[in-house]
Parts: C-alpha cells; sequence; structure tokens
C-alpha cells in the first residue's frame, strides 16, 4: 500500500496501516519519532551514539509489539515518548549496577539501593505476546539467538545469570542479546534494517 505525503497522514492512520501488516507505515512512524527521540537519548547520555542507538533500537521494539496496545486517548508522541523513558531509565538502572559491581568493596556500597537487573514491564512484553506473526518472527532467529531473547524476556534472566547460564563473558552476553534484539527488529519490520 502506498502512503501519501507524509504531512498527509496522521499517525492513527499509520497505526492502523501496521496493525494491518503494512511495513512501510511502520517505517514512517519511525522516521517521524526516531530523530527527536535519539536527540533525548544523546542529551541524557552525555552523546553517547553507541548507548543512544541500542535505547532507540529497543524503544521501536516495544513499540512494534505493543502497537495494539496503544490507547487513542492518549496522543501518539506522548506513548512513544512515554516507552522512551521507560526504556532510559531500564538502561541507567543497568548501568549502576555495573558501576555497583566494581565498587562492591566500598564501604558506601551498604547504604546503595541496587537498582534491579531483571527485566522492565515492557522488556517482559516484548516475548509474551500471544500472536501468531511474532511466535512466526521468533522461530526464524537464529537458534543463539532465539535462545537469549527467550531467557531475556521470556525467563526473566538477568544478564549476569545468562552469562552463568551459558558459560559466556557478560560482554559476550550483552552484545549476542543486542544482535539478537537487532535481527528481531529487522524480521518484525520485515524490509531490513531501519533500526
Amino acid at each position: 500500500m502506498e502512503l501519501e505525503n507524509d504531512y498527509n497522514v496522521t499517525d492513527q492512520e499509520l497505526i492502523k496501516r501496521t496493525l494491518n501488516n503494512d511495513p512501510e507505515a511502520f517505517e514512517r512512524l519511525f522516521t517521524r519519532y526516531k530523530n527527536g527521540i535519539l536527540q533525548m537519548y544523546l542529551q541524557r547520555t552525555g552523546n553517547n551514539l553507541p548507548d543512544a542507538n541500542d535505547m532507540l533500537q529497543e524503544t521501536f521494539v516495544k513499540v512494534y509489539v505493543n502497537l495494539h496496545r496503544y490507547n487513542p486517548v492518549f496522543t501518539f508522541s506522548q506513548w512513544v515518548y512515554t516507552i522512551a523513558r521507560n526504556t532510559f531509565i531500564d538502561y541507567m538502572r543497568r548501568r549502576n549496577d555495573n558501576i555497583l559491581s566494581i565498587d562492591r568493596n566500598t564501604r558506601d556500597f551498604q547504604q546503595i539501593n541496587p537498582a534491579s537487573s531483571a527485566p522492565t514491564p515492557e522488556e517482559k512484553m516484548i516475548l509474551a505476546q500471544t500472536s501468531k506473526e511474532f511466535d512466526t518472527v521468533l522461530e526464524k532467529l537464529a537458534p543463539r539467538y532465539r535462545e537469549m531473547i527467550v531467557m531475556r524476556f521470556v525467563k526473566e534472566y538477568s544478564y549476569e545469570e545468562i552469562a552463568e547460564e551459558l558459560h559466556l563473558p557478560l560482554g559476550t552476553v550483552k552484545t549476542q542479546i543486542h544482535r539478537a534484539r537487532e535481527k528481531l527488529c529487522e524480521l518484525l519490520n520485515g524490509r531490513g534494517n531501519i533500526f
């Protein structure tokens, strides 16, 4: 389905078309909001482009998977930015967990209440969806990536637990989950790399 000029198509129309399996419509939604969200992430991370891109990617996976839950009572931009904000909060939690693991021997550690490294509610929903489309896409992932996604989002393992279970370095686990998420984005979109 070919879309008219971007300015003439509302977010609501693009949402409707996306829910009717029009990948070009989702690509338009992504294009509308990606720069603003990326800028927000860059400002909040001190211009850390790799982390900002990771969060952008994660945000739009969540948007796509949960689009059927969007409530038109709120503007779409409010909904997207809420997901983006929550993704950033989760990023900070994971970052603080890493900092705390380095500082375990400091005497102030006992006074710090570390944030959880458990998946956020949005992360839990990524694979909790029961739609056949998502299950089909999940089956298209390479077995290693599928295993990582299932462990992280379905079984709710922390990165550390996955590393221990698979006997892999923590950095390898994070990299492979990142790649698995990228591949999942590509497959969900059906058009290749837009994230």
